[in-house]
């Protein structure tokens, strides 16, 4: 649908765009054969007759004799054009109609789907990014609605079976349209940074409680985020960044972390449904100079757990002692609540 609430498109345009063509073709051939009958010496009333007969194959019979080469060439060119274009024309016709009718009873039906949702989830986009987010929640079996405003991308949504308005989140009237007063989270995951701002304050205005997940590509973009109301932000390019730095830096850390939330994912409780994460942290320059233990690091990190250290001489701590010296450049694994993750508590 588009903003305000008005009838999904859906594909209804795509036969109706066909329905014209064909017309057009039918006009041109007939425009065509026209101007060959007047060539012949017809005048414009018969040779418009004669072409309306032959298109529509009513046979009521010839306006004329037709008992010229080039007449006969005129006459048939416009009886296999003419009539094949009449053909696609009905074909198109009853496609589009028919089609019209499918859109506006899905959309209706979508419609009373989505005035059903409570505790839902709002994903706003549905590019790279919201697919994988959907394809996750769909497997978690989690209650979500994607709002897009690109046609394609929403009938792809559609076909994977998730639930889908075409408009955009931008507008406020289309996410009152998803509940968004009702709803749990909402994630915004636009490749565009200034949208997902707007998106962020006006879903924070419309829901005070609202847990807001948005997305970021500059660095510059995490503090507006804040600023509107974002709880996390999810920086793609930095998530990607940190992740190949592990790989290079710690590469026995990094398989160690993807085995470790392998299992826990297999295991059907993943660490974020109990509300904590996994990940690595490493140890700033500051530390060169600072006698920093693991149980320093996990009182002033605000209830992180050390489960490893990885030594940049290849040395591995498992389940490091509260009084292991946590050197700069080290690669610790830790465990915390979401969103807590990070230097800032024990950096200083």
């Amino acid at each position: 649908m588009r903003r305000g609430g008005e009838v999904i498109e859906g594909l209804v345009s795509r036969p109706f765009r066909n329905l014209a063509i064909s017309i057009a073709f039918v006009l041109l051939v007939g425009a065509c054969a026209i101007v060959g009958y007047l060539a012949a010496g017809w005048s414009f009333d018969d040779a418009l007759y004669m072409v309306t007969l032959t298109i529509f194959t009513v046979g009521y019979g010839e306006v004329r004799p037709i008992d010229t080469d080039y007449l006969h060439l005129v006459t048939m060119a416009t009886m296999v054009f003419g009539c094949t274009g009449v053909i696609v024309v009905t074909g198109s016709l009853v496609q589009a109609l028919t089609q019209s009718q499918l859109e506006q009873f899905f959309g209706k039906r979508v419609e009373r789907d989505i005035d059903r949702l409570d505790g839902h989830i709002i994903i706003c986009g549905f590019g790279r990014i919201g697919l994988m987010l959907a394809q996750e929640l769909a497997s978690a079996g989690e209650t979500f609605v994607v709002v897009e405003r690109d046609e394609a991308r929403c009938q792809e949504a559609r076909d994977l079976g998730y639930l889908c308005r075409h408009a955009d989140a931008t507008d406020e009237d289309v996410l009152r349209a998803m509940h968004v007063e009702r709803a749990r989270v909402l994630a915004t995951v636009l490749p565009d940074d200034a949208a997902n701002v707007y998106i962020t304050l006006s879903a924070r205005s419309l829901n005070p409680g609202l847990e807001i997940i948005a997305r970021g590509e500059r660095p510059t973009t995490e503090r507006k985020l804040v600023q509107a109301g974002a709880d996390r932000i999810v920086m793609p390019t930095h998530i990607g960044a940190e992740r190949i730095a592990e790989m290079i830096l710690y590469p026995k850390l990094a398989e160690y972390l993807r085995t470790a939330q392998s299992l826990s994912t297999e295991a059907g409780d993943g660490l974020g449904k109990l509300g904590l994460d996994l990940g690595v942290i490493t140890a700033p320059a500051t530390f060169a100079a600072r006698r920093v233990t693991v149980g320093e690091f996990e009182r002033r990190g605000g209830g992180l757990l050390v489960v490893r250290i990885d030594r940049s001489d290849g040395a591995v701590f498992e389940n490091p002692k509260p009084d292991t010296i946590i050197r700069a450049g080290d690669g610790v694994t830790v465990v915390s609540k979401l969103g807590r993750l990070g230097l800032s508590a024990i950096a200083d």
